[in-house]
C-alpha cells in the first residue's frame, strides 16, 4: 500500500439510511490509515435517525448542491482543457442516453456532474474513485476517468443493476473500470453475463461486512419468545406484503406470534390498508426509519429474522440478524443460499410462496429452545467467518493500491 493513496467515494444519495454498509466500510478503510474524501449527488438529512449518518453528512461534497453557473463553468473548463477528451465523453454519454430508460437529457446531466466531479478529484489529489451501485454513480465516475479524471471502479449490488444491464450501460461501465466488486458469487456470475471473457479478471468478490463492535458480546440463551422481525425498505422486492397474508392467515388459525415490519418506503400505505382491512393491528407493528441500534435491539429481543425477498442482491440485515445469533428465515434468490443454509442456520422457502411461508413460520413458531439456539450459534459462526468488515476492507486495500502499480 503506498502511504499517499488518497480514495474518494461517490454515491448517489450518502447517507442514507438503508446506506449504513457503506459507512461501515469506509470507516473500516480510513481504520487501516486510508484517507477517504465522501462525495455524493445529494442526501436527504431530514430522515437520518442514526448518529453515525449525521456524522457523515458533515464530511461529505454535495454535487447538487452547487449553482447551475458551476456546472456550465466547468464544463467549458473541461473542453479547454482537453477537447479530444471532451467530446469522446460527450459521445459516450449520448450513446449510453439512447440506449437508456432516463433518455439523452438525464445523461447529459451526469456529464455535467462528471466534469465538476473530475475538477473536485483532481484538486483534491485522488488518487482512485470508487462508486457503490452501477447506475448513475458509476456513469458519473466513469464519465469524469474519460474526462481526465482517476481511476475508478465501483460495487455492484443487484438486483437494480440486474434488472436492467443493458439500460444502464453495464458492459460500458466495466470496460473503462480499474475493476469491479461483486458482493457474492452469484453477483460475480451476473456480470459476467454482461461482458466478454477477457474483462472477467475485472471482477472481484468483496462481501459487505460488519464491524466486530455490533457482535461482539457474550451470546445469551435465545429463547422462544414468537416474536419476529422484518427489516428493509417497504417495496416491492422485499415481499412485506406476502409477509402480512401469512400473518393473516397464521392469525386466523388461531397462532400467537408478534411480527415488526422495520423500515419505511413507497409502500407503507398500501401495507397499512392491508393490515387494517384484516384487523391485525394488535399483530403487527410497523416502526418506520430506525437507527442501527434500533435495528439491533430489535433483533435481540426477537426469536428470527422473516424476509421473504423477491429480488435481492445479499442483504446485509441478514448478516446483522445471524450474528447476533437469530437465525434467518428468507428465500432461495441470488447470493442468500452462499450465507443462509437449511437446517443449520436458518430456512430457506422459493419466493413468492405464500404456503411455504407458512408452513415455515409456523415450524419457527413451535421450534424448541434448543432448536434455535443452536441454528442462531452456526449463524453468528458463519456470518463472522465471512463478513468482517476489517478483512474485507483489506481486499479493497490491495485492489486500490494494485490500480496505482
Amino acid at each position: 500500500m503506498k502511504n499517499n493513496m488518497k480514495i474518494a467515494y461517490f454515491i448517489n444519495q450518502y447517507p442514507k439510511v438503508s446506506h449504513s454498509f457503506i459507512r461501515r466500510e469506509i470507516n473500516a478503510l480510513e481504520r487501516q490509515g486510508i484517507e477517504i474524501g465522501r462525495y455524493a449527488l445529494r442526501t436527504d438529512a431530514s430522515e437520518l435517525v442514526d448518529e453515525g449518518d449525521k456524522a457523515e453528512l458533515k464530511k461529505t461534497r454535495y454535487l447538487l448542491k452547487q449553482p447551475f453557473w458551476i456546472f456550465i463553468q466547468v464544463c467549458f473548463l473541461q473542453f479547454v482543457k482537453g477537447p479530444f477528451r471532451f467530446f469522446r465523453a460527450l459521445m459516450i454519454a449520448i450513446k449510453m442516453g439512447w440506449n437508456s430508460d432516463r433518455g439523452i437529457a438525464r445523461h447529459f446531466f451526469y456529464f455535467l456532474e462528471a466534469c465538476l466531479l473530475k475538477e473536485w478529484l483532481c484538486k483534491s489529489n485522488t488518487s482512485h474513485v470508487h462508486a457503490h451501485f452501477g447506475t448513475n454513480s458509476a456513469a458519473v465516475v466513469m464519465l469524469s476517468k474519460l474526462l481526465g479524471g482517476p481511476p475508478y471502479s465501483f460495487t455492484v449490488h443487484g438486483p437494480e443493476e440486474f434488472d436492467k444491464p443493458e439500460f444502464i450501460s453495464l458492459g460500458e461501465k466495466i470496460k473503462h473500470a480499474a475493476f469491479v466488486v461483486a458482493i457474492s458469487s452469484f453477483g460475480k456470475s451476473q456480470l459476467f453475463r454482461w461482458i466478454p471473457h477477457e474483462l472477467w479478471h475485472k471482477v472481484k468478490i468483496v462481501h459487505c461486512g460488519l464491524e466486530k463492535a455490533f457482535y461482539d458480546f457474550d451470546m445469551q440463551q435465545v429463547r422462544q419468545n414468537r416474536k419476529m422481525v422484518c427489516v428493509g425498505r417497504l417495496c416491492e422486492q422485499k415481499g412485506q406484503l406476502l409477509l402480512v397474508e401469512a400473518a393473516v392467515r397464521l392469525a386466523g388459525e388461531g397462532e400467537d406470534f408478534q411480527l415488526v415490519l422495520a423500515g419505511d418506503g413507497p409502500m407503507r400505505t398500501e401495507i397499512e390498508g392491508l393490515i387494517k382491512d384484516h384487523d391485525i393491528g394488535s399483530k403487527i407493528t410497523i416502526t418506520g426509519w430506525i437507527s442501527s441500534d434500533r435495528v439491533r435491539e430489535e433483533l435481540l429481543d426477537s426469536t428470527a429474522l422473516v424476509l421473504p425477498s423477491f429480488a435481492e442482491g445479499l442483504p446485509v440485515v441478514i448478516m446483522e440478524a445471524m450474528a447476533l445469533g437469530r437465525p434467518v428465515v428468507t428465500t432461495y434468490i441470488a447470493g442468500i443460499p452462499e450465507l443462509v443454509v437449511p437446517n443449520e442456520n436458518g430456512w430457506l422457502v422459493p419466493a413468492g410462496s405464500i404456503e411455504a411461508l407458512i408452513t415455515t413460520i409456523r415450524e419457527l413458531l413451535y421450534a424448541p429452545d434448543k432448536d434455535i439456539q443452536r441454528l442462531g450459534e452456526h449463524a453468528r459462526h458463519r456470518v463472522i467467518e465471512r463478513h468482517n468488515i476489517d478483512t474485507e476492507a483489506e481486499k479493497l486495500v490491495r485492489l486500490f493500491a494494485a490500480d496505482e502499480v
